[in-house]
């Protein structure tokens, strides 16, 4: 009763939360994978800016210790300011490699969130199957019980006394009790008794008495068999609702730490595992396939590796500075008879102790080659291999798609060919029960078909959540994971 309990507390959770859509956004919300993976592409955002700016402006600052003389006076102190510029183009290749790297970095977040969806989906249906599982297994019990009290009413004497009906075993529990009786009859005289599958004599107490009193013992006694039988059947299916409550315990543990959550919390199922409509065509997946993340990332690794031999070449041009140097000069008292006796065009003692400003114009010459050649092979080696990677993986995407698409057909034949054998079994455990409460049928015979019903419909459950997740795999292919 208490897994009973367990489980319709679960249902009364399910009736608060919302289905399967509800546990994705939750799982893309919390789910700490991803959300490393979306700080990275964060991260990476942040690389664009660094990539487009111009290198820091670099100061010099010179300062004489005894300030040094020359014609316009004390130089005490030199202040040179300079700024580099790259060659034209550069900065925007640097920028397009960070936007690229940063875009493979997304699609590395929507591979890691789509492969969250598919685990999701995947444990779900699982759940869902052990909810089945319960359900069917529960019903086989209660079948059990009607055929327990059937079994009750059939091998009940009426008139025969009930200390026969327990203490003297006769008919083995597989016996067609029927047969044996109308035997049984036709021997009297013999004082035997016959049992299908073993034979078992047994002393008559008197010749008159003999037909009947073989009679009541061998169908009580027999119906005492077919009780026990049915409880040992009974208590089996009882202690398989344990391991299947286990196994919900553990399966919902999973399902929780997807969900970055209380591992002790209820998981809302339906009552029902339905098979999901698979409505995608051949064309269609191969169309969405090129929109998948992974292939995406290695395109954008292949543009990231174009613009990097773009910005290496470019790198390997000239850089042009532009600066100011800033003297700072005192005046000088003697010398200026002798700076008045030179021949120039500017009176000296106008420009004595002036500070002087000077621009200047920087230029590297860039004429080892050897390493800017090798950087651009460098990064048309690696757009090269990005090349194969992106062919490759397309190559095993189909594979995969191909693989899952025959599981996919697999499973609805099964979904198919059980369904259509529960409804056969069915249709014959009704008629065998007719058959063992008229006594043409063994109780052999019954069990045998509740096994079967029970069989075919764990089986159905476990074909139809086993097609779901392959409908999420290729949904997981395609890039269509959260439906």
């Amino acid at each position: 009763m208490w897994i009973a309990l367990w489980f319709s507390s679960v249902t009364i959770y399910a009736s608060q939360t919302d289905s399967l859509s509800y546990y994705l956004r939750m799982a893309a919300q919390n789910n700490p994978q991803v959300k490393a993976a979306f700080a990275g592409y964060k991260a990476s955002l942040e690389r664009i800016p660094q990539a487009g700016a111009y290198a820091d402006p670099e100061l010099e600052i010179g300062y004489f210790l005894e300030p040094m003389e020359t014609l316009m006076g004390k130089q005490k102190a030199d202040l040179t300011l300079m700024q580099m510029f790259p060659w034209f183009g550069t900065q925007k290749a640097a920028r397009t490699e960070a936007s690229e790297m940063a875009r493979m970095k997304y699609e590395e977040f929507r591979d890691s969130r789509n492969n969250l969806y598919y685990n999701v989906k995947s444990q779900w249906y699982q759940l869902c199957n052990l909810n089945e599982q319960y359900k069917n297994t529960a019903s086989n019990i209660e079948l059990l019980k009607q055929l327990e009290q059937l079994a009750i009413r059939r091998f009940s004497a009426p008139g025969s006394p009930a200390g026969i009906t327990v203490r003297q075993p006769v008919v083995s529990a597989g016996q067609n009790v029927s047969a044996a009786s109308s035997g049984m009859s036709g021997m009297s005289g013999m004082g035997t008794s016959s049992n299908i599958g073993t034979s078992t004599t047994q002393p008559v107490s008197g010749g008159n008495m003999a037909p009947m009193a073989s009679m009541g013992s061998n169908g009580a006694t027999g119906g005492l068999s077919d009780v026990l039988r049915i409880q040992l059947e009974i208590s089996e299916l009882e202690n398989a609702l344990q391991t299947i409550q286990s196994n919900r315990i553990a399966a919902e543990a999973a399902f929780n730490a997807l969900l970055n959550r209380n591992q002790q919390l209820p998981v809302a199922v339906p009552d029902t595992l339905i098979q999901r409509t698979y409505m995608y065509t051949d064309q269609a997946v191969t169309d969405s396939l090129f929109s998948n993340p992974m292939l995406s990332m290695i395109d954008a690794e292949k543009r990231a590796y174009k613009a990097k031999a773009e910005m290496d070449k470019k790198m390997s041009y000239p850089m042009f500075g532009i600066g100011l140097q800033y003297s700072i000069l005192g005046k000088t008292s003697s010398g200026s008879s002798d700076m008045n006796t030179m021949n120039t065009a500017v009176p000296m003692n106008s420009m004595n102790g002036k500070d002087m400003i000077m621009p200047m114009v920087k230029i590297s010459i860039p004429i080892f080659r050897k390493k800017y050649n090798a950087q651009q092979r460098e990064s048309a080696y690696y757009r090269q291999a990005s090349e194969l990677k992106y062919a490759d993986m397309l190559n095993v995407m189909m594979s995969d798609y191909s693989a899952l698409k025959q599981q996919l057909e697999e499973a609805s034949r099964k979904i198919t060919l059980y369904e259509k054998q529960y409804q056969l079994s069915l249709s014959t455990y009704h008629l065998i029960t007719r058959e063992f409460s008229a006594g043409s049928a063994t109780l052999t015979d019954v069990i045998g078909v509740e096994r079967q019903l029970l069989d075919y419909r764990l089986k159905k459950s476990e074909a139809v959540a086993d097609y779901n997740t392959r409908v999420a795999g290729i949904e997981k292919l395609i890039a269509r994971s959260l439906e």
